[in-house]
């Protein structure tokens, strides 16, 4: 899978010179994607276009509502740790009740949650709500990974991520869109709301497009795993449970760029409120650029990682990462902030198409499931961590020093990431 990723940009077939930019219909025939993927594909589109509003709003909204950094990286943090505590449990409910199943269960849960989240506003309640949301919302993610996976093959499974990191950003350009200009169509409309309320309305409005990807999933028919249990001898279940050497590598390597971002993304539209002192409106329309920005930096690293390799891709674009953020640190005015913004919103995500295919490709369908489960498990550790104490953090030192000690992690990770992982175990896959 990485040589594939290495050597042909995403959306252009080798064979045939057919590319998604210029024959879009072709190549997506060529491509092979069955019903059953584009079934699933539907389901998603409701997921990230709820959960990026959701996720967008919802810590302006508590800022609204009176909670500082600290009260927000507790709440954060409270997230996190639900699914640092789920993913586990969610790995062995998968293999014994299938993936669908939870996932249907987790799309119910999860707006319920995320309802509540709104309506209480005692910080107490909200810590447990997150809690209690980021456990529901685990299932999903673990789940998420293999369900895709089996959904495609060997040949169409590096367009396949592609083509879901991709849509999952364009849909975060719709969401800062409309909060972007819901304000002024309200206005228009002759509704005079505070903007709580406006927020407000919001967040529950993304709980009810998240709601309506469950029946899509209902429809929805998995194909059975390429190799079933029962025909997995019982000696080689147990080699299948040895360590293996690359996972003892990556996985705390991925939990550390995980924990890397986690300080700094779920305060950015704080920071750019605060500090900066830009209206919901110019969020929400910055968002959207930053979203654009990122969906042209996803469909560009093809090209980057078949000219640098996967692991000096992945390096390249982790230090870039650390040069953004280390010079929006040093930011003053507030346009010079929102094009560092826009620039570390290019560099940050460009990595993780790789890091999530190089994980997937390296373990048989069997064992997917619960690879997906030790990594969220790993990242959701140091994420609950990371943002609790970057929260705690930015109100005792302010922003512009906390951001340069993150712009110096991610240096570290990069650095780590060059030393640990060698190109032996990408060619090996």
């Amino acid at each position: 899978m990485e040589q594939l990723l290495e050597q042909e940009p995403v959306g252009t077939d080798s064979s045939s010179g057919i590319s998604i930019w210029g024959y879009p219909a072709a190549w997506l025939l060529k491509m092979k994607f069955s019903r059953a993927f584009w079934n699933y594909f539907c389901v998603l589109c409701f997921v990230d276009f709820g959960l990026s509003l959701y996720f967008f709003v919802f810590n302006l909204y508590l800022v609204d509502c009176h909670f500082n950094e600290r009260a927000i990286g507790l709440v954060g943090g409270a997230s996190t740790f639900g699914s640092l505590v789920g993913t586990l449990p969610a790995g062995w409910f998968a293999r014994k009740f299938g993936l669908q199943p939870l996932q249907v269960c987790s799309l119910i849960a999860v707006p319920l949650l995320n309802v509540a989240r709104v309506a209480v506003l005692w910080e107490p309640a909200q810590i447990a709500l997150a809690f209690l949301s980021g456990l529901a919302l685990c299932i999903w993610a673990v789940c998420s990974l293999p369900a895709l996976a089996r959904l495609t093959t060997l040949e169409n499974r590096t367009s396949a991520f592609s083509i879901v990191f991709s849509i999952g950003i364009a849909f975060g350009v719709l969401g800062g869109l409309v909060c972007g200009a819901l304000p002024r169509l309200l206005s228009a409309a002759g509704y005079a709301l505070q903007d709580a309320d406006i927020k407000r309305l919001v967040l529950i409005g993304s709980c009810g497009i998240l709601g309506m990807g469950v029946f899509p999933l209902l429809r929805l028919r998995l194909p059975p795993p390429q190799l079933s249990e029962s025909q997995i001898p019982e000696k080689k279940d147990k080699r299948n449970w040895k360590i293996n050497s690359f996972l003892l590598r990556y996985v705390p390597l991925m939990a550390l760029w995980s924990a890397t971002l986690a300080c700094f993304t779920p305060f950015a539209n704080v920071y750019l409120t605060r500090d900066f002192h830009i209206s919901l409106s110019q969020i929400g329309f910055i968002f959207s650029a930053s979203n654009v920005i990122q969906l042209g930096a996803i469909l560009i690293t093809p090209a980057v990682f078949r000219r640098l390799g996967l692991l000096n891709g992945i390096v390249a674009t982790q230090v870039a990462t650390a040069v953004a953020m280390g010079c929006l640190a040093g930011a003053h005015t507030r346009g010079l902030a929102v094009a560092l913004y826009l620039g570390l919103s290019a560099a940050q995500w460009m990595s993780s198409p790789g890091l999530y295919n190089m994980l997937m490709s390296r373990v048989t369908d069997e064992e997917r499931s619960s690879a997906s489960a030790m990594t969220m498990f790993s990242n959701s550790l140091l994420q609950s961590c990371a943002t609790a104490g970057a929260g705690i953090l930015f109100v005792e030192f302010g922003y512009p020093r906390v951001l340069v000690g993150i712009a110096g992690l991610a240096l570290t990770t990069a650095l780590l990431f060059k030393l640990l992982i060698s190109p032996t175990d990408q060619r090996a896959a």
